[in-house]
């Protein structure tokens, strides 16, 4: 027996809940325009194709099998190369979804992943002023001897 009342389906990017947040944020904002909205059982939410600088994205979903749907379906739409599935080994951690080049590893700045992602300069900057601060992130060494 199946819980969902409609199946998975793209929608035009408009469509999507999310879709000015990245508008606004895209260093191309017509990428946002060449992405579709993934509708599940929630909002439907955006898909940002690779493009430009853009070298990658994902898209995260509560259950393996929405994010084996959504796999399917970027598959058939243009810009979202390389589709792999990333299985979450927490039960409180979304599954994803990548395209792309794979994202920099994570302790890499998240200037480099506002660029890796496509977002304008000023919307990263923007990001590191306000984001809050771990203990380790504030006096983490980028260059540490595990990350080379």
């Amino acid at each position: 027996m199946s819980i969902r009342s409609t199946p998975a389906r793209l929608l035009p990017a408009r469509d999507a809940y999310d879709y000015e947040y990245f508008h606004a944020r895209l260093l191309d904002p017509d990428l946002a325009d060449a992405g579709v909205a993934i509708a599940l059982l929630g909002a439907p939410l955006l898909a940002v194709p690779v493009g430009g600088e853009r070298r990658g994205g994902y898209a995260s979903f509560g259950h393996v099998a929405d994010a084996l749907q959504a796999r399917a379906l970027l598959g058939t739409a243009p810009g979202f190369p390389g589709l792999r599935v990333r299985w979450s080994p927490y039960r409180d951690t979304c599954h994803t979804v990548e395209w792309g080049e794979p994202a920099p590893r994570w302790w890499e700045g998240d200037e480099v992943f506002g660029r890796f992602f496509g977002y304008r300069a000023d919307v990263i900057a923007d990001f590191l002023r306000h984001r809050s601060q771990t203990p380790f992130s504030a006096t983490a060494d980028r260059r540490s001897p595990a990350a080379t």
